[in-house]
């Protein structure tokens, strides 16, 4: 039995949206703050969930583990990301193992009901990672800054809105094997085929009185040219 298309764009959209979302959990840029005042032109702070860095684009030198004198990361958006981003990660895997375990691995064909309750657990990973999201960009310009300052959105922030977009089709795509496991429910068994014995009733073979072998060999019946199928 060949595995179910939604199984297939599952298993590739999944693992695809947790290294979006690894990406985004660990680099440390979810906002970027420049033209800060007493600064140079070309310094950028880029923030995160775990690590401040100051980059000065002219030298290209990077610097990470800046002092977080404005209380940046006791804001209430970033302590939710904290928690919420690492439990995705794991929950995604905890996935993607049952997915693996339902998707046809050792079997001759798919286990529906495991591949659905998979769907449903990296559904809620997607969702997990898609909630502190949507509320660090809610909050983005509320946070605290050095004021007059410039803020836009990071690449980590999209990155981790990308992973868990497709962390959700991938979960929904591997949950509709439930509709698979409900017709095979739905669907009537039938009883089996009685298996007709040989030699009985109509199956039995048909058998020739005339013996054409014993006429060619006297030779007498047919005269001395073989018998022709007319003849037969």
């Amino acid at each position: 039995m060949r595995t179910p298309a939604e199984m297939i764009v599952g298993l590739v959209l999944c693992p695809c949206g947790l290294l979006l979302t690894l990406t985004g959990t660990l680099a440390p840029s979810w906002r970027q703050v420049s033209l800060v005042p007493d600064q140079p032109m070309d310094v950028i702070w880029e923030q995160g969930i775990w690590d401040i860095c100051r980059e000065r684009q002219s030298t290209h030198d990077r610097l990470c583990g800046q002092a977080d004198e404005l209380g940046y990361f006791e804001q209430v958006p970033v302590r939710v990301a904290q928690g919420l981003m690492p439990s995705s990660l794991v929950v995604t895997l905890v996935g993607l193992v049952v997915a693996a375990l339902g998707v046809r691995c050792w079997q001759p064909e798919p286990r529906h009901l495991v591949a659905g309750v998979a769907g449903l657990v990296l559904l809620l990973s997607g969702l997990m990672s898609l909630v502190p999201s949507s509320w660090y960009t809610q909050e983005l310009w509320a946070l605290p800054a050095p004021p007059g300052s410039t803020l836009t959105v990071g690449y980590s922030l999209v990155l981790s809105y990308l992973g868990s977009c497709l962390e959700i089709l991938g979960g929904l795509a591997l949950a509709l094997s439930f509709h698979h496991c409900c017709k095979e429910r739905r669907a009537p068994k039938l009883p089996p085929t009685p298996v007709t014995e040989a030699g009985s009733g109509s199956s039995r073979a048909y058998n020739n009185p005339w013996d054409v072998l014993e006429d060619e060999k006297d030779g007498q019946r047919w005269g001395r040219s073989p018998p022709c199928d007319s003849d037969l």
